[in-house]
């Protein structure tokens, strides 16, 4: 597990998210920013390979080029967006989708559609969802993975928050998969949403909970 360095910065934006009297733009704006910090900490973990180039003074540069075998997968809605901040810091990254949606009874996943790139089994793969609660839903993303042929060490899961029964469920499942995200949070309560939390954050990233 990576988390994030708690810096004030950090709370300060995490204070405007969590804000349930937030406007929406400032959600948005303010989210995004922290997906963007997501991102980056998780390509740091992808492999790198010595590159050397000349600097404009003609002298020689001793520097690192990150793999390109290397996808991005979100699981919509709410991982769509964090795909934006992933296109913004690697535009030339190929994008899959795993659709699965949680009942909202039983709680339990059902995996709907996906679309991923054909050689993916070659490839090291950011999963971006917003939310690890229960960790159903991370289950079954990664087991579609795995049977597309990703080997477990190459999955670097990415996400917003995270409680610490989901996280627990998906290490004691997939031990090599490892996941950076920006805020362990305390609980899960009986309506399986994180505390303190954000609420739904698909809906208030996208604005569907305003009445029109």
């Amino acid at each position: 597990m990576h988390l994030l360095p708690q810096t004030k910065l950090l709370r300060s934006m995490h204070t405007v998210i969590r804000n349930r009297d937030a406007e929406r733009g400032e959600l948005v704006v303010t989210a995004s920013r922290i997906m963007r910090q997501l991102v980056e900490a998780a390509l740091e973990l992808l492999p790198f390979e010595p590159r050397d180039v000349t600097t404009p003074v003609g002298q020689t540069y001793h520097g690192l080029r990150a793999t390109d075998r290397v996808c991005g997968v979100s699981i919509p809605r709410a991982g769509d967006s964090m795909e934006n901040e992933l296109r913004v810091v690697a535009p030339w990254m190929r994008i899959g989708k795993i659709l699965i949606q949680r009942d909202k009874v039983t709680k339990l996943p059902h995996l709907y559609y996906t679309a991923l790139p054909a050689d993916i089994a070659r490839r090291h793969v950011l999963l971006l969802d917003p939310m690890l609660a229960t960790g159903g839903t991370a289950l079954a993303a990664i087991e579609v993975l795995l049977g597309k042929g990703v080997p477990e060490e190459h999955i670097v899961f990415v996400n917003l928050l995270s409680s610490p029964e989901g996280i627990t469920i998906v290490r004691e499942r997939f031990p090599n998969v490892r996941m950076v995200t920006s805020s362990i949070e305390e609980r899960l309560n009986e309506n399986a949403f994180m505390e303190p939390g954000i609420g739904d954050f698909g809906d208030r990233y996208f604005g569907t909970d305003i009445a029109a």
